[in-house]
């Protein structure tokens, strides 16, 4: 009797074995990230980001990203512009210290995966999707931004020069935790 209930219970602890859940990784964002952004008379990057991220390329369902820019650590390459760009005229960094993003769905898509979830800028939040790639421990992304959809600057006098579509290139390497 006591050799049937062993085979009962490593059977069903066998059987309960192959359901277990996959679970997603835990990444740490290495130096060398690159967030550049680029629009008509605007270009530059960021330099400060933190964040966590969790992927599983076979788990999707439970991979999700949060992370954040520090809008002070903008570089456009000349320090009046970086001046301006910080002000309350543009993205208003005392008031507004970062951009951030936080994911609510991953899923594959034909070149890679997308990420949808909630952009926040200049106190505004929207629903965005960026599309990307994950390839020797790099998550790299390429999607735009309509800058007038956050406030930020305004269509009147020198700000009008800027395009309100701001492109973003996204390349983020990592290391598992």
């Amino acid at each position: 009797m006591n050799q049937l209930r062993f085979v009962v219970l490593f059977g069903a602890t066998m059987f309960l074995c192959a359901f277990t859940t996959i679970q997603s990784i835990d990444w740490k964002i290495n130096d060398g990230y690159s967030i550049k952004f680029k629009a008509t008379d605007a270009e530059g990057v960021f330099k400060t980001m933190t964040g966590d991220i969790s992927f599983n390329e076979n788990d999707l369902s439970s991979s999700k990203f949060s992370v954040s820019v520090d809008v002070s650590s903008i570089n456009t390459g000349n320090g009046m512009k970086n001046k301006h760009a910080k002000s309350d005229k543009w993205l208003d960094a005392a008031k507004y210290p970062s951009i951030s993003f936080n994911s609510s769905k991953i899923s594959k898509s034909a070149n890679g995966y997308q990420v949808e979830g909630t952009l926040e800028m200049h106190g505004l939040k929207k629903q965005i999707v960026i599309p990307f790639i994950f390839s020797s421990n790099t998550f790299k992304g390429n999607f735009s931004v309509n800058r007038m959809d956050f406030g930020v600057g305004t269509m009147e006098g020198m700000s009008k020069k800027v395009s309100n579509e701001i492109a973003l290139e996204i390349s983020v390497p990592v290391t598992k935790k």
